[in-house]
C-alpha cells in the first residue's frame, strides 16, 4: 500500500500519461481548457475538432459538466459557467496572496490613477493573480488567470532570477518550437524577437525591478518589483504598475512610479509576514455532504452520459483552499470524502496535467495552471451576463417578462431583461431608468438603504391616483419591504400594472441589485403574484446569488 506521495512524482505534460491516470479526467480538463480559450463559448462541434475527441465523448463530458454546474448546454454550443470559477478559487484561496494585497494594489491603483497587476509564476510563463484596471478607452485587457511569456513580460525577468539551469533549458526549448507564442492566446503574435532575455534577467537581478517597454504590443508600458515571502525571502508574487505610451513613457515610469511601487510593495511584505504570524493552522475541510449520493444518483439519472470519474476528479481540486494550502493524500480522500484509491489516482492525473505539485513532506499544492480550468474568460463577468441565462429561464417557466435594475442616484436603471410574446406586455429597455419610489425594484433597492440616501420627501409626485407619495408612509413600505424580503407595487406607477421584486444580495450581504416580474392587474390577483410568481422570483435570485459568491470571490462584479 502506498504511503502519501509515494509514487507520484512530477511529470512532465509532454510525458506518456501514466498507467493509473483517469482518462476521463484527462478528457474533462481538456474541453474545460479548449472552451478556457475560446473566451468560454464553443460549439460541441468546435469542442469536438479542438480537441480531437469523439462527438460522443464530448457530449457525454459536456452533460456531466452541465450536471456539475460548470457549463451551460445553449442549442448547439457549450458555454462555461461562474461556478466553474471554485476551481481557480481554491487555488487562489490556498495561496492566499489575493486576500492579503489585494487592497494594497488597489490603493496604489487609485494613488496612480494606473492599472495595477499582481501575478505567480507558471512555469516560463507568468499568470495574474489580481488586476486593478483603470476604466478608460484604452486600458488593460488581461485577465486573472491569463497566462503570458515570461520574456514579454516585465515581471518575467524577475521570475527568471530564480530558475534553474533545467527551467532555463525548457524555456529555450519552448522559444525554439513556438516563435510566435502561439501557445499563449492572451497575447498577440509575437512582433520582433524581442531583447536578449537571458541578459536581461543578469541585469534585472541587479537593478531589483524590470522594465516592459511595449514587448507586448505598442503602446504598452510597464514597471515591475517583487513581493518576497518572508519565510523564504524568494519571490512570492510581483507587482505591476502598467500603463501607455500616450499617458507615460518607459522612461516615465521608472522616474515617476517606480519609487511609489517600491514604496507599496515594502508595506505588502510587511502585510505578508503579518498574516504568516496570524493564519490559522490549516485544518482539512469537511467532506461534502453527499458526494458519493449525488454522484451515483447522477449516473443513475443520467446513465452513460454522466461521467463519474471526471465529476469525482473535479472536486478534489476544491479539497485545497484557504488553510488548505497543501494536503497530503489522506487529508484529500477525508476533505472530498472520496475513496482514497479514487483520490490518489485524480492526483496522479492532476500531477501529469501539471496542475498539482507535490510540496515535500507527503503533501501537495495546486499550481497556478489550475487559473486555465474557466477562469480568465469569466474573470470580467458583469452582473447582467451572470443573471441573463436565469432570467431566460425564469421568463420561460413564468411566461412572464423578467427584468434586473440597480439604483442610479433616487432612480432604478434597467439592466438586463428578458421579455415574452404577449399581446400586451410591459415594454421597457434595458438602460430605462424609472423613478425608484414607485416600482417595487426600487423599493427592495431602498430598503436597504440609510434613511439619509433615500429620496428627498419633496421630490416625491403621484404618478398615478394610487402612487406613495406620503415620506412617513413610504418609509413604513420600506421596512416592511425588508422585513419581509420582498415589493410589491400595485399601479402605483402605471395605471393597470403591478410589480413584484426581490433583492439580490452579494458575498456581504449588501443589496447590489433587484430582480422584478411586472404584470398586468387583470391576469393575476395580488394574493396569485404572492403565491405563484414570489416562489420563482426567490429561487431565481438564489440561484444569482450563488454564481455571485463564485465570481466575486476574488474578483470585481460590476453591477451594471
Amino acid at each position: 500500500m502506498p504511503t502519501d506521495a509515494a509514487d507520484l512524482t512530477l511529470v512532465d505534460p509532454a510525458a506518456a500519461v501514466p498507467a493509473e491516470a483517469v482518462a476521463p479526467l484527462i478528457r474533462g480538463v481538456a474541453v474545460v481548457r479548449q472552451l478556457t480559450e475560446a473566451g468560454g463559448v464553443l460549439s460541441l462541434s468546435g469542442l469536438e475538432r479542438a480537441t480531437g475527441l469523439a462527438r460522443s465523448t464530448v457530449d457525454r463530458i459536456t452533460a456531466t459538466l452541465a450536471r456539475m454546474g460548470y457549463v451551460r448546454l445553449d442549442g448547439r454550443d457549450a458555454v462555461l459557467t461562474p461556478r466553474v470559477m471554485e476551481l481557480g478559487n481554491a487555488y487562489l484561496a490556498a495561496l492566499r496572496l489575493p486576500s492579503v494585497l489585494d487592497a494594497r494594489a488597489d490603493a496604489l491603483a487609485d494613488e496612480l490613477d494606473e492599472s495595477v497587476s499582481l501575478a505567480v509564476a507558471d512555469r516560463d510563463g507568468i499568470r495574474f493573480i489580481h488586476q486593478a484596471t483603470r476604466r478608460r478607452a484604452m486600458s488593460l485587457s488581461f485577465r486573472i488567470g491569463d497566462l503570458l511569456p515570461a520574456e514579454r513580460t516585465a515581471p518575467g525577468p524577475l521570475f527568471a532570477t530564480e530558475w534553474t539551469e533545467l527551467e532555463w533549458r525548457r524555456w529555450r526549448e519552448r522559444r525554439a518550437a513556438d516563435p510566435r507564442d502561439e501557445g499563449f492566446p492572451a497575447v498577440p503574435e509575437r512582433p520582433s524577437p524581442g531583447p536578449d532575455f537571458e541578459r536581461w534577467a543578469v541585469q534585472v537581478r541587479q537593478d531589483g525591478w524590470a522594465l516592459d517597454d511595449q514587448l507586448i504590443e505598442p503602446g504598452l508600458v510597464a514597471v515591475s518589483v517583487p513581493v518576497r515571502d518572508p519565510r523564504t525571502g524568494g519571490i512570492a508574487c510581483v507587482a505591476s504598475v502598467v500603463s501607455h505610451t500616450s499617458r507615460h513613457t518607459a522612461e516615465d515610469l521608472r522616474n515617476s512610479l517606480l519609487p511609489r511601487l517600491r514604496s507599496a510593495v515594502r508595506t505588502m511584505e510587511e502585510d505578508l509576514a503579518a498574516d504568516l504570524r496570524e493564519a490559522p493552522r490549516g485544518e482539512s475541510a469537511a467532506a461534502p455532504s453527499g458526494l458519493a449520493t449525488w454522484t451515483g444518483a447522477s449516473k443513475q439519472e443520467l446513465g452513460r452520459e454522466f461521467v463519474e470519474s471526471l465529476a469525482r476528479g473535479l472536486t478534489v481540486l476544491t479539497a485545497f483552499g484557504e488553510g488548505r494550502a497543501e494536503l497530503t493524500l489522506t487529508e484529500v480522500a477525508q476533505a472530498t470524502g472520496l475513496a482514497r484509491a479514487t483520490a490518489r489516482r485524480a492526483l496522479i492525473t492532476y500531477e501529469h496535467l501539471g496542475l498539482v505539485t507535490p510540496s515535500g513532506d507527503r503533501r501537495f499544492a495546486l499550481t497556478p495552471r489550475v487559473l486555465s480550468l474557466g477562469f480568465p474568460p469569466l474573470s470580467r463577468t458583469t452582473l447582467p451576463e451572470l443573471a441573463l441565462p436565469h432570467l431566460t429561464a425564469l421568463a420561460s417557466r413564468i411566461h412572464e417578462s423578467a427584468s434586473l435594475a440597480i439604483l442610479v442616484g433616487d432612480d432604478i436603471q434597467y439592466t438586463a431583461r428578458v421579455a415574452t410574446s404577449r399581446v400586451m406586455s410591459v415594454n421597457i429597455a434595458v438602460g430605462t431608468r424609472l423613478p425608484a419610489y414607485a416600482t417595487a425594484l426600487g423599493r427592495v433597492l431602498l430598503a436597504d438603504r440609510p434613511p439619509e440616501e433615500r429620496p428627498d420627501p419633496d421630490e416625491l409626485r403621484a404618478l398615478t391616483p394610487r402612487t406613495l407619495t406620503d415620506p412617513v408612509a413610504l418609509a413604513a413600505a420600506l421596512e416592511t419591504v425588508r422585513s419581509q424580503g420582498y415589493a410589491l407595487v400595485d399601479e402605483e406607477l402605471e395605471a393597470g400594472l403591478r410589480s413584484i421584486a426581490v433583492p439580490i444580495r452579494d458575498r456581504t450581504g449588501r443589496v447590489v441589485a433587484a430582480l422584478n416580474t411586472p404584470t398586468h392587474v387583470a391576469r393575476r390577483t395580488v394574493e396569485e403574484d404572492v403565491r405563484d410568481i414570489l416562489p420563482e422570483l426567490t429561487a431565481t435570485a438564489t440561484a444569482i446569488e450563488a454564481d455571485l459568491r463564485v465570481a466575486g470571490r476574488f474578483t470585481r462584479v460590476s453591477a451594471s
